[in-house]
């Protein structure tokens, strides 16, 4: 991720290899943070000394418009209205750059973390620049995709991941029904769940700067994301089609090992990270930037928000439900 200078008298430390770091000593600035953020896609707030949810939420709210997460892929905890806890994930293991709700029909564009105790070692959330690494990846892979869009299938059951309704906020079938529907979502129920497929825009152009920017979840939410013990019991145990969630090129072909590799490997490659201090906050342009999560020990406590929900890419399958 490259930075340059701020434009305002808030200027934020800029050292390779670390997302851009301000040091504050109160949130009277809030409003300004974001014009950083438009600048260099993320930035971390450090001195505001957060401590509990309720000081949390009161500066999430300064900073966006809040929304209701629905179709999460791990569950979260509810705080308050639109302030959950970070995704439940085991701690040992890091959790795939992604760009949050990429494959929703609205999407967040700014992404807000605070972090209230910060583990004894490792957690960080990593951050990459997404038009970085498309430049990076291979011209092939990326006119492919551009021209064909991806596709996000999952299985919902009561036994991993999130139920369906974790997911959509209710098990009430008409309601989730009548979302898909509204979302562009195909949808079947199953003897045991629902399985859904939704197709979406793989690389989009951001609203504000023009850029164009990789915003999708082709490799996070693929299945050779998984350690290789946990694919070959879940597919063992659910079945290739079964499992809680896959993705595939926009004609439906498959999206192999070597794919996903080439794609974690460039997001490696333009990612910087900082290890969390306890009271910090961050805010990411959630189309322009990813983000993770490294392995950790030792209690982490992280609360999340999701705002300024917008239409970011285009959709391909709209057929609604069957």
């Amino acid at each position: 991720m490259t930075h340059s200078a701020a434009p305002s008298t808030l200027n934020p430390e800029l050292h390779g290899g670390k997302p851009p770091i301000l040091f504050v000593d109160g949130a009277g600035d809030a409003l300004r943070w974001r014009a950083l953020v438009a600048e260099h896609g993320a930035l971390l707030v450090r001195g505001l000394g957060l401590r509990d949810v309720a000081e949390t939420e009161a500066v999430f709210r300064q900073l966006g418009s809040l929304m209701t997460e629905r179709e999460a892929f791990a569950p979260r905890r509810q705080h308050a209205p639109g302030v959950y806890s970070s995704t439940k994930w085991p701690p040992n293991q890091p959790m795939c750059m992604h760009h949050e709700l990429s494959y929703a029909f609205e999407s967040p564009t700014l992404m807000l973390f605070a972090c209230l105790t910060a583990p004894a070692t490792g957690g960080a959330t990593p951050v990459a620049d997404g038009s970085a690494v498309l430049n990076e990846l291979p011209a092939g892979l990326v006119e492919r995709v551009e021209r064909e869009g991806w596709i996000l299938i999952r299985n919902y059951n009561q036994d991993i991941g999130a139920s369906f309704a974790d997911a959509f906020g209710t098990d009430d079938r008409t309601a989730i029904a009548s979302y898909c529907r509204a979302n562009a979502i195909t949808f079947e129920w199953l003897e045991n769940g629902l399985r859904t497929w939704q197709h979406r825009s793989a690389v989009v152009r951001h609203a504000v700067t023009g850029r164009r920017c990789w915003f999708n979840q082709i490799a996070f939410l693929n299945e050779w994301t998984l350690a290789p013990e946990l694919h070959e019991y879940l597919v063992e145990v659910y079945g290739a089609d079964g499992l809680p969630f896959n993705t595939y090129f926009g004609n439906g072909d498959p999206i192999g090992a070597g794919v996903v590799h080439v794609i974690n490997e460039a997001y490696e490659r333009h990612t910087v990270r900082e290890p969390w201090q306890s009271g910090d906050l961050m805010l990411l342009d959630n189309v322009r930037t990813a983000h993770g999560r490294e392995p950790f020990e030792g209690p982490r406590e992280v609360v999340v928000a999701l705002a300024d929900a917008a239409r970011v890419g285009g959709v391909g399958l709209e057929r609604g439900g069957v």
